[in-house]
């Protein structure tokens, strides 16, 4: 489990309210709930007007995706294709068939399933790549959420901020209570600019980011699948495989795989 965001969030979170207390503030003088209320409330309203309700309504699964993603290491697939290739090598295809049941991969599984159910490879490799396709589209569906949210939260926050100077020009009669008045006027700007740039935008770039790792581990399942229905060498598979990791991850597979041989 990846817990970048958890930390960026939370640590930026803790800078912002930091820097307030050795600048002599309180932290409770920016935790307004009328403020957040609109900032955040307002922003999802005017993001899930911008798009459709099916996307909107999965706010609560992307935001999990984005906290607490599970990221299988490339390393780790790759050893599992190369250990059903070696099976099919030595059992053939229809062996596999028991061990399908233990692969904890989706995308794997049903790859395997579909190769060892017959189905011609080229329309295997048309049937999987058009599920990474579709991925893609969900997945930047869901981004773009969080990118409207980010987008329109600091405009919401100025909102906020004139709706509180009305309210403080409504009561110059009252001179004592002006300056916490507009103090408290300009927190909704302060939300506004702070939850797109510390929350929102973030999120979006974290869900972009990990679509592109499920996507890169899809098309690395694809090739491995592919390979073990032409009864291909394992060694090969694995060495084609490999060459499509990271430089970094690469080294680190080859020399885990020599320790292994030996």
């Amino acid at each position: 489990m990846d817990i970048a965001t958890i930390v960026g969030v939370v640590v930026a979170l803790i800078i912002v309210f930091t820097v307030q207390i050795l600048e002599g503030g309180h932290p409770a003088s920016i935790i307004l709930i009328p403020s957040m209320l609109l900032v955040f409330g307002g922003a999802f309203c005017a993001a899930m007007a911008g798009g459709v309700l099916k996307d909107a309504m999965g706010i609560g699964g992307l935001l999990k995706k984005a906290f607490l993603p599970k990221v299988t290491p490339p390393n780790v697939l790759v050893d599992d294709i190369v250990k059903l290739a070696e099976r099919a090598r030595r059992e053939g295809l229809l062996a596999l068939e028991d061990a399908v049941k233990t692969v904890e991969h989706p995308f794997l599984k049903r790859g395997l399933q579909l190769a060892i159910d017959g189905t011609d490879p080229e329309e295997l490799h048309d049937i999987l790549h058009a599920e990474v396709g579709a991925k893609k589209k969900a997945d930047k569906a869901g981004k773009k959420v969080f990118e409207n949210m980010g987008g329109y939260a600091p405009t919401i926050g100025i909102i906020g901020t004139v709706m509180g100077l009305v309210h403080v020009l409504e009561n110059l009669d009252k001179p004592e209570s002006l300056g916490h008045s507009i103090a408290a006027a300009f927190v909704a700007t302060l939300w506004g600019v702070l939850s797109a740039n510390l929350i929102f935008l973030p999120i979006a770039s974290r869900l972009d980011r990990l679509s592109g790792i499920e996507a890169e581990e899809m098309e690395l399942v694809i090739d491995g699948v592919l390979a073990i229905q032409a009864g291909s060498n394992p060694r090969l598979v694995a060495q084609k495989l490999r060459s499509l990791l990271p430089p970094g991850v690469a080294k680190a597979a080859e020399a885990a795989a020599g320790k292994k041989a030996a």
